[in-house]
């Protein structure tokens, strides 16, 4: 049984091995809920998508599903949503995971509509972060990100103390998170940053500029505080365009 369940989820993760204290009972309920998740994703068909082996939690709502492209093993944590209202809609690449209560939204008005949220491949994001695409939203491949992300790629205008905030517009310039970056719990990125690739982010940053490729940063405003490697050694412009199957 061990063996069978290694082989199907390698099918998704590669990397994948049962630790040796696994047991036959942890198998059986982990089985179980993943079948559950399969038919759940299954259940895309009846919009005319192809699920592409989606495991979906409880409660997980599509909205403009015909602007969300997604690629091959979507995991979707439970009371997920996502929206794909905006200029280029929503990517998401192949093994895409989002954690649970998060929030994908590429914009919510149609008087104004934001511009896309593109994820890479294998990209993985825990639980109760709010991604938003007002102003474009780009995350590279194989990053890993902590619980209570949040990525806000637009700006209020508040330069007339004469007129109310909310009639004043917005400035949008949009956020580029590039590969391999692995950010921490509670981290905050503003409208206008550019990430490097191979960036480490501490867990509670506020990102409000851009950094370069492998550095580390933290605090509030985000500093850098040091450098896992020269940046000239990493690719800082990475392949934002997932590939699908």
């Amino acid at each position: 049984m061990k063996n069978i369940l290694e082989i199907w989820v390698r099918r998704r993760n590669p990397d994948f091995a049962l630790h040796a204290a696994v047991s036959s009972g942890m198998l059986l309920s982990f089985g179980l809920s993943t079948a559950a998740s399969l038919l759940r994703g299954a259940r895309l068909w009846l919009r005319g998508r192809a699920s592409g082996g989606a495991m979906l939690g409880q409660d997980v709502r599509f909205q403009y599903l015909s602007l969300i492209r997604f690629g091959r093993w979507l995991k979707v944590g439970d009371h997920v949503r996502f929206s794909g209202l905006g200029l280029g809609g929503l990517t998401l690449g192949d093994r895409v995971s989002i954690g649970a209560f998060s929030q994908v939204i590429v914009s919510t008005s149609l008087a104004d509509p934001g511009q896309f949220i593109r994820l890479g491949n294998r990209v993985g994001i825990g639980e109760f972060a709010y991604l938003g695409g007002g102003g474009g939203l780009s995350i590279g491949d194989d990053c890993i990100v902590g619980q209570y992300f949040s990525c806000h790629p637009e700006n209020h205008q508040h330069a007339d103390p004469e007129q109310l905030i909310r009639l004043q517009g917005v400035t949008r310039r949009g956020i580029s998170i590039g590969a391999n970056c692995w950010i921490g719990s509670k981290v905050t990125v503003l409208d206008g940053v550019r990430i490097g690739a191979g960036c480490v982010v501490a867990a509670g940053a506020v990102v409000t500029r851009s950094v370069p490729a492998g550095c580390v940063v933290a605090g509030v405003p985000a500093r850098v505080i040091g450098y896992r490697e020269s940046a000239e050694s990493i690719d800082s412009t990475p392949d934002l365009q997932p590939a699908f199957a």
